[in-house]
């Protein structure tokens, strides 16, 4: 499946928006990625995934990692087509646990599935805890990886990568215009 025929998907799911948004990471953008819409649909978000599945059966994972809220449903799915376990981590207090009974045993080669990775934040609380368990962190995967190669782990496989623009708040050209106030559609609290 080409880069146009997913990103079509995304727009007739709803799930990539344009406007004025704050983004988890702090900085604003003019296009958001909403993969919650997609989650809607599973046959187009296991098409959408397809190229992910492939790149991580190579690989040799042993467990999909998911940061909620994001990365749970993408953890599963990916978990689904190449026949391994997913796990979620999940912020208690604002901070980044494993739950519910969900084990990373001693040398697991896990990967980090995400959504929409920027700057890596939440993977990178998400590797932490992998590693806190004796997990080998192989690297993130994704949906949309709009983090232009700037993510702190290696970005190994993602569906779309896009070139999306985002802006320190300080610099951000449509707060400068004032015609649209920010809005914030993700789930981190600041």
């Amino acid at each position: 499946m080409t880069t146009e025929q997913k990103l079509d998907i995304l727009k007739e799911c709803g799930a990539f928006l344009e406007g004025h948004f704050l983004l988890s990471s702090g900085r604003h953008s003019s296009a958001y990625c909403q993969m919650a819409k997609l989650q809607q649909y599973p046959d187009k978000a296991a098409l959408v995934l397809a190229d992910v599945a492939e790149k991580l059966k190579e690989m040799n994972v042993d467990v999909v990692v998911g940061p909620a809220m994001g990365g749970i449903v993408y953890a599963y799915e990916i978990g689904r087509q190449i026949g391994r376990r997913a796990i979620f981590t999940e912020r208690v207090d604002n901070v980044m646990t494993l739950r519910r009974g969900f084990e990373i045993n001693k040398g697991e080669r896990c990967v980090i599935m995400e959504d929409v990775v920027t700057t890596g934040k939440s993977s990178l609380e998400t590797a932490k805890i992998i590693e806190e368990h004796g997990g080998t962190v192989l690297g993130i995967a994704c949906v949309v990886d709009r983090s232009k190669g700037t993510s702190p782990l290696p970005v190994v496989a993602s569906a779309l990568q896009l070139d999306l623009p985002n802006y320190d708040p300080a610099a951000c050209p449509l707060c400068q215009e004032g015609k649209l106030e920010a809005v914030k559609p993700g789930s981190r609290k600041f």
